[in-house]
C-alpha cells in the first residue's frame, strides 16, 4: 500500500512592523553661565546710562553731626486703642501740664472730671502731669472709649520717655490693651442676646 503523504501546512509568515521612535534632535540650550553674562552686561549698560547725582548735606547739619548734637524731635508719640476708639498721642517735653484733645482743652472736650482723670491717669501715676504737655487726636467710639484709648497712648509714650516708669504703669494696668468689644447682634434677636418677647396668648 502506498503511504499517504500528508500535505505540508503552508507556512504563513507574519510580518510585524514595530514602530521605532527615532530620537529627536535636541535643541541647543544656552548654558546658565552665558545667560548670567548677558544679564550682567545689560544691567551694567543700564546703570551706566543713569546719571549719578551726589547728595550734598547742608553745612549746618554736618557741623551738628560732628559735634554730636544732631537735632531730635522734642516730642514722643504713640497710639492707644479701646473698643472702636483710636487715640494718637504726642507728649511734648519740657511742658507745663497743658493737655489738648482734637485742638480743644481736655476739660472742654470731655466735659466730665471722671473722663479727664481717666485720660490723664498714666501721667498722674508717674508724677509727670505738670512737667509735660499732651496733644491727642482722637476718633471713633464714645467719650469713655476715647479717654481710655488716650490713657493707653500716653502710657506707651511715657515708656519711650523713660523705661523706669514701666513698673508703676504695669502695676496700675495702663500698659494693657483692653480687648473687650461690643458683641455683635445676632439674626432673629433684638440685640446680641436679647430675644423678642414671647407671649403665650
Amino acid at each position: 500500500m502506498a503511504e499517504k503523504v500528508k500535505p505540508k501546512k503552508q507556512e504563513i509568515k507574519k510580518t510585524v512592523k514595530i514602530a521605532v521612535k527615532k530620537p529627536r534632535a535636541k535643541k541647543a540650550v544656552a548654558s546658565p553661565v552665558k545667560k548670567e553674562k548677558k544679564l550682567k552686561v545689560k544691567v551694567t549698560e543700564a546703570v551706566a546710562e543713569v546719571p549719578v547725582v551726589e547728595t550734598v548735606a547742608a553745612p549746618e547739619v554736618e557741623a551738628l553731626k560732628e559735634e554730636g548734637m544732631e537735632r531730635k524731635p522734642g516730642f514722643l508719640q504713640a497710639v492707644g486703642r479701646r473698643k472702636e476708639s483710636v487715640a494718637r498721642v504726642k507728649i511734648i517735653k519740657n511742658g507745663a501740664g497743658k493737655a489738648t484733645v482734637n485742638g480743644k482743652d481736655i476739660k472742654e472736650y470731655f466735659g466730665n472730671e471722671l473722663l479727664v482723670d481717666a485720660a490723664l491717669g498714666a501721667m498722674t501715676s508717674v508724677s509727670q502731669l505738670n512737667k509735660l504737655d499732651i496733644s491727642a487726636k482722637v476718633s471713633g467710639g464714645g467719650k469713655q472709649g476715647q479717654a481710655e484709648a488716650m490713657r493707653l497712648g500716653t502710657a506707651r509714650a511715657l515708656l519711650q520717655l523713660n523705661p523706669i516708669f514701666k513698673k508703676n504703669l504695669r502695676k496700675a494696668g495702663f500698659l494693657t490693651r483692653d480687648p473687650r468689644m461690643k458683641e455683635r447682634k445676632k439674626f432673629g434677636l433684638k440685640k446680641a442676646r436679647r430675644a423678642p418677647q414671647w407671649a403665650k396668648r
